[in-house]
C-alpha cells in the first residue's frame, strides 16, 4: 500500500513556471513503482502528462508538454517532482499524482494509487 500527496498548484499567468511535488509514503517506493502525472480538465477525461521510471532515468510526455515540462523523482525523499515553464490556459486542470507496478502506461486504469489531486490554474 502506498499513500501519495499532490502538492504546489495554484494560479499563475500564462507563461509562468510552478513545480509540483508528490510526496509518497508506506511501502517501499523507489523499487517498485512507475510514478506518473496526469490531469483533468472541468468536462474532460482524465489525461496522461508525464511519466518517470523506477530509477528516475527514463521518462516520457505527452506531446502537449513536451519542451515545457520536466518530470523528475527522488527515491530518498519519495518523491515525484512535475516542473512546468510556459504554462498555458490549456494547462488548467487539476493535476494528480499516479503510481503503478511495472512500467510505463498512459491508461489511468492502470494506476492502482493516486494522490487527492492539486488545482493548477492558468490565467490568460
Amino acid at each position: 500500500q502506498v499513500q501519495l500527496a499532490e502538492s504546489g498548484g495554484g494560479l499563475v499567468q500564462a507563461g509562468g513556471s510552478l513545480r509540483l511535488s508528490c510526496a509518497a509514503s508506506g511501502r517501499t517506493f523507489s523499487n517498485y513503482y512507475f510514478m506518473a502525472w496526469f490531469r483533468q480538465a472541468p468536462g474532460k477525461e482524465r489525461e496522461f502528462v508525464a511519466g518517470v521510471g523506477q530509477s528516475g532515468g527514463s521518462t516520457n510526455y505527452a506531446d502537449s508538454v513536451k519542451g515545457r515540462f520536466t518530470i523528475s523523482r527522488d527515491n530518498a525523499k519519495n518523491t515525484v517532482f512535475l516542473q512546468m515553464n510556459s504554462l498555458k490556459a490549456e494547462d488548467t486542470a487539476v493535476y494528480y499524482c499516479g503510481a503503478r507496478f511495472g512500467g510505463w502506461s498512459a491508461w489511468p486504469g492502470g494506476y492502482g494509487y493516486w494522490g487527492q489531486g492539486t488545482q493548477v490554474t492558468v490565467s490568460s
